[in-house]
């Protein structure tokens, strides 16, 4: 029996090395060059700050282009087709019947509520006092780190006595750590009052715990995407992330709208407090698949029993 093939011929089991490296030449690689020359732009060439975003309208239009001439809808099966709020009934019927999808769904919520509330937050925490820091390097860096955890991540899935659920616990835990920074260093370093200026000492080690974070992410995507394809069947996939987005879309929005009524600080410890939790809900998620592992196991054991105590029977 050959291996399992999907709809255009691919070998199921590069699934998980075609997402490690998605995230390292799309995410990683990619995301560099395009921080290097959105930095040439706006700091180089002094073409100013909303050059760049004409520049990726433009890798926009081209990447249109490409797509409606060389890509062909999924439609998926035309006769099961439904309706919003039917597709919608049925992932909520899923999260509720399977606490798997339930934990996965609820980590991957709380880890992207954390990413994209960072992505918002970086700046002024590297730069409290209007410092004059190289934005487009950074981000260029911060992509080097999320390149950096992709690979590592292709390289512990490509392990078989290591488990995403156990390594992720640690991924998550280290991510927390990281959002805790910001606290600390504002409690031992004693704040600049200088404007303007380069980036501070407390600024640098900021940046040395967010390059970690953005390591931790390159880790999270693939690896989520494998516990995905794992736990979640594929025929509701989409509808069922797409019922965790909700919440996590509006959470975002309130972070935005609220984003200069509190302390960075505070923002950073309350992101921290979600990846702790996610870290709690992904040792959860172990256990729950461990304990079903070996449910079936014992199953098959009985049931291989049996039929060997029946087996004198038909002789």
């Amino acid at each position: 029996m050959g291996p399992r093939r999907g709809k255009r011929g691919f070998d199921q089991q590069w699934l998980s090395l075609t997402f490690s490296k998605a995230i390292f030449l799309g995410n990683g690689l990619i995301a560099i060059v395009a921080g290097l020359f959105g930095n040439l732009l706006a700091g180089t060439l002094g073409l100013g700050a909303v050059a760049p975003f004409d520049a990726a309208a433009c890798v926009l239009a081209i990447g249109m282009a490409i797509i409606l001439s060389s890509w062909s809808e999924n439609y998926g099966d035309s006769s099961e087709s439904k309706g919003l709020f039917a597709q919608f009934r049925v992932a909520a019927v899923a999260i509720a019947s399977d606490e798997k999808i339930a934990l996965l769904g609820a980590i991957q919520s709380l880890f992207e509520g954390s990413m994209y509330t960072f992505v918002f937050l970086w700046t002024p925490a590297l730069s409290p006092n209007e410092e004059d820091i190289p934005h487009g390097f950074i981000f260029a860096t911060f992509m080097l780190a999320s390149m950096l955890g992709s690979s590592i991540a292709s390289r512990l899935m490509a392990r078989t006595s290591l488990k995403v659920e156990s390594y992720m616990q640690i991924v998550f835990a280290v991510s927390a750590l990281t959002f805790l920074l910001p606290i600390i260093t504002s409690i031992l370093v004693a704040p600049s009052k200088v404007k303007g200026g380069s980036m501070s000492f407390a600024g640098w080690i900021l940046l040395f715990g967010f390059c970690t974070f953005e390591g931790c992410v390159g880790i999270f995507w693939p690896s989520i995407m494998k516990m995905r394809s794992q736990y979640i069947p594929e025929e509701a996939r989409s509808t069922i992330m797409n019922f965790f987005r909700v919440p996590l879309n509006i959470f975002v929005c309130i972070i935005l709208y609220n984003v200069n009524a509190f302390p960075i600080s505070v923002m950073f410890g309350m992101c921290s407090i979600f990846l702790f939790t996610a870290s709690i809900l992904q040792r959860r998620l172990m256990v729950v698949s461990e304990e079903i592992h070996k449910s079936k196991s014992q199953d098959w054991t009985s049931m291989n029993k049996m039929d060997v105590e029946a087996e004198p029977l038909n002789i």
